[in-house]
C-alpha cells in the first residue's frame, strides 16, 4: 500500500502550521499594505515582530517561516519601477536579526529563516545558526536556498549565477562543511564549566574541522559550543529533479508551491521515492504547501471580506513578482496572449504551466485573474468549516503534512485564522491543543533534539575522544 493510500485511511493527526511572512512590506499577496487596517509597513520595528510572534503562539502555530531574497525583481518592464512602487519584497531587511526579539516574548514558537548559501561562507553561517539556536533554546530552522535571481549575482560581484545544477553541487558541499562544524567539532560532554578545575571545555573533546573540497577549503574549530539542536531544522523548497535529490538528502521539511493537488501529489510521491533512495525513511520528511485563507463567520461575510481585500490588492505587482520567477517580461504581452505558446523556457514551463493547470490557451488575462489578491498561492474563501474542508482535501488528495499560511492584511488575517479556523481544526483533531515540550525538531518529529541516523549530518557526529597525541596535534 502506498504512503498516500495509508494517509487517506488514517485517523486525523495534527497538521504543521507555519505563518508565512518576510521581513518586508510586501510578500506574496501584493498591494495589501495599502489597506487601512494593514500594519506591514511597520515591518522595520521590533514591536511589529513581537506582537506577531505573541499572536502566533496564541494560535499554537508551529512556526513563523521567514522567506528572503538578496536581489530585486527587475524583469517586468526590464526595471525595478513597479517593484519599488508596489514594494514587491523591496525594501527587505535581514530575517535572522528579528528572531531573537521574537524568541524573547515566546516560549514555543519556532522560526524558519531563509538564508541563501550561494553568497555565504559555511564557517560563519554555522556560527550564526548556532547562535540563533542558543538564543531561541532550540527553536530555529534554516530554509536552505541556492537563489534564482541574476540581480542578486550581479550585486554580489558575479556576472551571473552558477548554472542550476552547479549551484546544487556547491550547496551539497556547503552542507557537508556545516555538518562537520555543527556535529563533529565539539563532542558531547566537551563543555563542563568546571570553576574549581578551571576547565570550561575539555580540549580532548574538541577538534578542528579540516575540509578540502572543490568549492571550500576550511580548517578550524567551530566557534560555538553545541547548541540545543546542533544542526537547525532544515527546510528546502526545490522542486526540480536536482532540487528534489538535494531535498531528499538534506531536508526535514519541504515547501512545495505547486497549486494543483494532483501535480502536488505526484511531486510528493517523487520526493518520498528520492528520500528512500537517499537511505532515509519516507516519514523523515514533512511536506508543506502554501495557502491563503480568507475566513469569516459565514461564507457570505468571507466573500465580502475577499472583495474588500481585492480592492486594495495589485494584480500587476503579482505579475511583476512572477515575471522574475519565470524569467519572462510579461509586460510585452496583451491580455489575450496565450502564454505557453510564447516561450518554452524553463521559467515558463515551471512557473506558468502549473498555474495553467492543463489549459493550453492560458492567457495573460487568465493569469491576472488568478492574481486578484496579488498572490499566486491557492486562495480559499469561506467559513471556518469550508477553510478546514479545503485544508483536509490537500492532506487527503496531495499527501501533504501541513501549510505555510500566507498573510493578507496584517495582523488581521492571522487573528481571524486563529479565532475562527484553529478551533475548527482542533475539533477535527487536525491541530494541537497545547504545545509539546522541547526543541522545534522534537516538537515536529518527536525523536529528540538532534538529527537522527540515517541523515547524513548524524554521520558527522563524533563519538570517540581524541587521543592525547591527536589532541596535542590539534
Amino acid at each position: 500500500m502506498s504512503l498516500h493510500a495509508q494517509r487517506r485511511g488514517a485517523p486525523s493527526q495534527p497538521l504543521i502550521l507555519n505563518a508565512f511572512s518576510m521581513n518586508s512590506v510586501g510578500h506574496i499577496n501584493h498591494g495589501l499594505w495599502t489597506h487601512p487596517r494593514d500594519t506591514s509597513a511597520q515591518y522595520n520595528t521590533l514591536a511589529y515582530w513581537q506582537d506577531l510572534a505573541r499572536e502566533l503562539e496564541r494560535g499554537l502555530f508551529d512556526g513563523l517561516f521567514l522567506a528572503d531574497i538578496v536581489g530585486v525583481y527587475d524583469t517586468y518592464q526590464q526595471s525595478a519601477e513597479v517593484t519599488l512602487r508596489e514594494s514587491i519584497q523591496l525594501p527587505i531587511n535581514d530575517p535572522t536579526l528579528v528572531v531573537p526579539a521574537m524568541a524573547a516574548v515566546t516560549q514555543h514558537l519556532g522560526f524558519g529563516v531563509t538564508v541563501n548559501l550561494s553568497y555565504e561562507q559555511p564557517y560563519l553561517l554555522a556560527r550564526r545558526f548556532s547562535t540563533l539556536d542558543h538564543l531561541t533554546q532550540g527553536r530555529i530552522g534554516w530554509n536552505v536556498v541556492t537563489g534564482y535571481l541574476d540581480s542578486a549575482a550581479r550585486a554580489m560581484g558575479q556576472v551571473q549565477q552558477l548554472a542550476h545544477d552547479a549551484r546544487y553541487d556547491r550547496a551539497d558541499e556547503f552542507m557537508e562543511v556545516v555538518y562537520k562544524l555543527w556535529e563533529g567539532s565539539w563532542q558531547e560532554g566537551a563543555v563542563v564549566r568546571d570553576r574549581q578545575a578551571r576547565v570550561f571545555a575539555r580540549p580532548d573533546l574538541v577538534r578542528p574541522v579540516r575540509h578540502h573540497g572543490q568549492y571550500f577549503q576550511v580548517e578550524g574549530y567551530h566557534l560555538s559550543e553545541p547548541s540545543v539542536q546542533r544542526t537547525p531544522i532544515l527546510f528546502q523548497a526545490g522542486s526540480s529533479g536536482r532540487g528534489l535529490r538535494f531535498a531528499a538528502r538534506h531536508a526535514e521539511c519541504v515547501f512545495m508551491s505547486v497549486q494543483d493537488k494532483a501535480a502536488t501529489a505526484a511531486l510528493v510521491r517523487e520526493l518520498r521515492q528520492e528520500v528512500v533512495r537517499a537511505g532515509r525513511r519516507p516519514e523523515d520528511v514533512k511536506v508543506l504547501v502554501g495557502l491563503t485563507p480568507v475566513v469569516a463567520a459565514t461564507e457570505r461575510q468571507a466573500q465580502e471580506k475577499y472583495q474588500e481585500y481585492c480592492r486594495y490588492a495589485s494584480a500587476e505587482a503579482g505579475l511583476a513578482h512572477i515575471a522574475a520567477t519565470a524569467g519572462v517580461d510579461f509586460a510585452q504581452f496583451q491580455r489575450d496572449t496565450p502564454l505557453l505558446a510564447q516561450h518554452k523556457s524553463n521559467g515558463i514551463e515551471n512557473s506558468i504551466k502549473r498555474l495553467a493547470n492543463g489549459r493550453e490557451n492560458y492567457t495573460l488575462g487568465d493569469l491576472l485573474d488568478e492574481l486578484a489578491l496579488g498572490g499566486r498561492y491557492e486562495t480559499v474563501v469561506g467559513s471556518p468549516a469550508q477553510i478546514v474542508d479545503a485544508m483536509q482535501s490537500w492532506v487527503d488528495e496531495a499527501g501533504v503534512d501541513g501549510f505555510n499560511i500566507a498573510r493578507t492584511v496584517v495582523p488581521e488575517s492571522y487573528t481571524d485564522f486563529i479565532d475562527l479556523v484553529v478551533p475548527e481544526l482542533q475539533n477535527r483533531g487536525l491541530h494541537k491543543t497545547a504545545y509539546a515540550q522541547g526543541s522545534l525538531r522534537h516538537k515536529l518529529f518527536g525523536q529528540g533534539d538532534y538529527l537522527q541516523r540515517p541523515h547524513v549530518a548524524a554521520r558527522c557526529r563524533c563519538s570517540q575522544p581524541l587521543s592525547a597525541e591527536a589532541a596535542a596535534a590539534a
